[in-house]
């Protein structure tokens, strides 16, 4: 198994240079590509920031150096040309993936794969705007990328069977679990996990416990390795507002947003990666 000789991912956020991350200690060629100089250059340090610790942490038998030669960053789209994969990671907003997967089909050549790792657009309404539907799908990864085993393979109407085949050859390699969903309102794992999440807040909104006994129910009694409540600081609450609105839409009330959610997203409380979200995270940035 191996993944392709060179990727390309768009966007280089934290779920960004996580897959890049995980593509290159696969062995692969990885450029990434974003908007401007300094949102690339603040890519790039992430990204050999995430290197650096899987060689202290001796999750590769190469060094930081030979890691570093495999990456670069760009901010035009036709750095993209040649890869045998791009990756779209840019926010979860629709109009801004559209743009980004045109961008990038218009210079690979027409047996390249494209992905997004949208966690709730359907899959079929981005494929509507391509010109190679056959060759796109979704290749959902979860956050952190390093620690987290899964990868949800999502599959259009139109996706080949073959480049269903290669991806979940290419997420084995990279040490993986590759599951294969049909493209639905928030996939298998948004669903559920959001799902989950909303309830969650929706007991804490109304005083049933704390988050830190909410959570204990589930790690404890279910052996959720990580509760709900601080799932949804670790993936973001403005992430998870985001799906939960996109799913209120196309489902129905069970997945409307509780209002604790959207004042705190609101406040700017958007979890770990803000310093607080339902938990302090400040001393853990």
């Amino acid at each position: 198994m191996s993944v392709p000789e060179r990727v390309g991912v768009i966007g280089g956020g934290r779920m960004g240079a996580g897959i890049a991350h995980a593509f290159v200690l696969a062995g692969a060629e990885v450029v990434v590509v974003e908007r401007d100089a300094e949102a690339a250059a603040a890519a790039s340090a992430r990204l050999l920031d995430t290197v650096r610790r899987s060689v202290e942490r001796g999750a590769t038998d190469r060094d930081v150096d030979a890691l570093a030669s495999a990456i670069r960053t760009a901010t035009d789209a036709a750095a993209l040309a040649g890869c045998r994969l791009v990756v779209e990671a840019v926010p979860e907003e629709r109009d801004a993936k559209v743009a980004a997967l045109t961008r990038a089909e218009h210079v690979l050549s027409p047996d390249a794969a494209l992905a997004t790792n949208t966690s709730s657009i359907s899959i079929d309404d981005l494929a509507s705007v391509l010109a190679r539907p056959e060759r796109f799908l979704g290749l959902h990864f979860f956050n952190p990328v390093p620690a987290s085993q899964l990868v949800e393979v999502v599959t259009g109407a139109a996706t080949e069977p073959e480049l269903v085949d290669e991806a979940r050859t290419w997420i084995e390699a990279l040490g993986k679990t590759p599951i294969v969903v049909r493209d639905s309102p928030g996939f298998a794992s948004s669903r559920l996990g959001v799902a989950l999440g909303l309830e969650a807040i929706r007991m804490l909104e109304e005083g049933v416990a704390s988050a830190t006994d909410i959570d204990a129910a589930m790690e404890l009694g279910y052996r959720h390795p990580v509760g709900p409540l601080r799932t949804t600081d670790l993936v973001g609450l403005d992430v998870r507002l985001g799906i939960a609105e996109e799913l209120h839409r196309r489902l129905g009330e069970r997945f409307e947003p509780p209002l604790l959610l959207r004042r705190l997203v609101a406040e700017g409380h958007l979890g770990r990666k803000s310093g607080r979200g339902f938990y302090e995270w400040s001393e853990q940035r």
